[in-house]
């Protein structure tokens, strides 16, 4: 397992686990772009730093230097009805300066290949963003129902067609 990665424009890849100290930088970044409590941000980050964890929670960054400009986050349910769908990728989100690069589709792929070297078969992610997962190997599985009592479609990928042939 490569342990980062580079894309042009000098945008870096990482795990949270790699670089430990970027936790609460990027606590506080998720918070601002998706208004989640900061604290289940905290607490995610936490566990997945934690001695002895697993792939899940997991968190990667985009970093243009040592600003965070794109990320997501590998959590068991990301608040819908349906914890049997798990896990579930969540908060991906690339600055808008740093789209059309490539790193979402990049941070999705390293999340989806580090799942599926830990064993686990299909990974999930809530969005009403039609088109844009797809290109990524992500097809539609179902509606769920969020916390807040919205449908969402929910979409699936099968880990092992992520890994390198």
């Amino acid at each position: 397992m490569k342990d980062s990665s580079t894309t042009p424009a000098t945008v870096r890849l990482c795990r949270l686990r790699e670089r430990p100290a970027l936790a609460e930088p990027a606590a506080a970044w998720f918070h601002r772009q998706w208004q989640v409590p900061l604290a289940a941000y905290q607490t995610s980050m936490a566990a997945s730093l934690a001695s002895g964890a697993g792939a899940v929670p997991a968190w990667y960054l985009a970093l243009s230097g040592d600003h965070i400009v794109g990320g997501l986050g590998v959590i068991a349910n990301d608040f819908h009805d349906r914890p049997d769908l798990t896990p579930n990728v969540c908060a991906v989100f690339v600055t808008p300066a740093y789209r059309n690069r490539g790193l979402a589709g990049r941070l999705l792929h390293m999340a989806v290949v580090d799942l599926a070297a830990a064993g686990i078969p299909r990974a999930y992610l809530i969005t009403a963003l039609e088109g844009f997962y797809e290109r990524y190997g992500w097809r539609y599985a179902t509606t769920v129902t969020e916390a807040d009592g919205t449908s969402s479609p929910m979409y699936v990928i099968d880990t092992k067609t992520a890994l390198p042939s």
